[in-house]
């Protein structure tokens, strides 16, 4: 029999956070005990329109939740500065964090990570949780070795906070893993509009797209003498995301350290 993990949550009125919470009612072995919102304090989830019928208490203040809910796990899917506050109290509770929330500086990554070392607290941080992103970064890594020229065009909805996405950032991150620094592009070449090359990490350039109609969609172009090669995905839904959300919240039971990126508890 499969042990229950009991889950809180931060950000259930979001379209992910309502997701999620969707995910763990249909989840037999997992169990709400609280979440975190920035309204509703004292109601419970179920009494909230619009909201998965859960009976679990609601915090306005994230310290009074972690002092009082009992959790295993704490999944955040709200913003950075929220997100950053929450996962600090998460391990100095011993309660293991799984982070959807994009736009943490490298100094705050540390920071979790020297935390989470502290606490002996397994943490997982994903820039992105479908599966087939995931994959979509593999892919792009092993392409990387044979196709060094390389530029990224991340889709989002046009209420995506920060620029370029985690997943695109995560993306460029592991190709330099395994290609040397490389200027792309002719030699000689001049932006007459500020931007119109993109953002550039190591010589790779970002492309960030916000419009509304879009969830999250991601391309990868080599390109190479006489031919090109792009790898594509596509979200169509957030529930794409709730696969990943899931696998994290069971693989997080199981480690002790930090975990930066879905595809380093992927075999």
């Amino acid at each position: 029999m499969i042990e229950t993990i009991n889950i809180m949550l931060a950000g259930p009125r979001g379209k992910m956070g309502t997701e999620a919470l969707s995910m763990i009612k249909e989840t037999e072995h997992f169990n709400l005990v609280g979440c975190i919102d920035r309204k509703h304090n004292g109601n419970s989830v179920q009494d909230i329109d619009g909201l998965p019928t859960l009976d679990a208490p609601i915090y306005t203040d994230a310290e009074e939740a972690f002092d009082r809910i009992n959790a295993d796990v704490f999944i955040d899917l709200t913003n950075p500065d929220s997100g950053y506050n929450h996962t600090k109290l998460a391990l100095l509770n011993h309660i293991r964090p799984v982070i959807g929330t994009s736009g943490f500086s490298e100094g705050q990554l540390d920071e979790l990570r020297e935390l989470s070392t502290n606490q002996q607290t397994g943490i997982v941080i994903a820039p992105n949780f479908a599966i087939g992103a995931v994959l979509m970064m593999r892919f792009s890594q092993m392409a990387a070795k044979y196709f060094p020229n390389v530029e990224i065009i991340e889709k989002h909805h046009d209420q995506k906070l920060d620029a370029p996405s985690g997943t695109a950032a995560k993306t460029a991150q592991l190709i330099k893993e395994v290609r040397g620094s490389k200027r792309q592009g002719h030699p000689n070449e001049k932006e007459t509009l500020e931007g119109a090359r993109g953002a550039e990490v190591d010589g790779i350039r970002i492309h960030s797209v916000r419009l509304p109609g879009f969830i999250a969609e991601q391309e990868v172009i080599f390109g190479q003498g006489g031919q090109t090669l792009t790898i594509n995905h596509h979200s169509s839904n957030r529930q794409s995301f709730m696969s990943g959300v899931k696998f994290a919240v069971e693989q997080v039971m199981t480690i002790d350290h930090f975990v930066y990126g879905l595809e380093n508890l992927m075999e």
